[in-house]
């Protein structure tokens, strides 16, 4: 498994979450990486991305609320997520930028994703 996800949990609205995600040299060392988030029923959609220099992009349903970054040391990708809305609950996804597609010979580009639940 080249990608693990953690750090999801239930949370009520206004907490606080941070995402770890831990990636095999091949797909850190060579890309800028991201966060996805997959909600019930709807498309996988990118929340935030950092490049390998460091940049970021957020979304524009983040505004301001989450920060991404990545620790080059470790291979790991970070998601602290402040002041947290049930539109947030989602599958969270870590992956390559731009995203991969689904699979490759038959082989998943994914990992299994954390499972953030905001309530009301």
């Amino acid at each position: 498994v080249e990608l693990v996800e953690s750090g999801g949990a239930l949370v009520q609205t206004g907490g606080s979450l941070r995402l770890s995600c831990t990636a095999s040299d091949n797909i850190f060392r060579n890309n800028d990486m991201g966060w996805f988030r997959q909600a019930p029923g709807k498309q996988r959609e990118l929340v935030s991305s950092i490049t390998i220099d460091g940049r970021i992009k957020d979304a524009d349903f983040v505004k301001g609320r989450f920060h991404i970054s990545r620790d080059d040391a470790t291979n790991m990708v970070f998601l602290q997520m402040n002041n947290v809305v049930p539109e947030d609950t989602g599958t969270y996804y870590c992956n390559a930028v731009p995203a991969p597609p689904d699979t490759k010979w038959g082989v998943s580009l994914w990992g299994q994703g954390t499972q953030v639940t905001v309530s009301s």
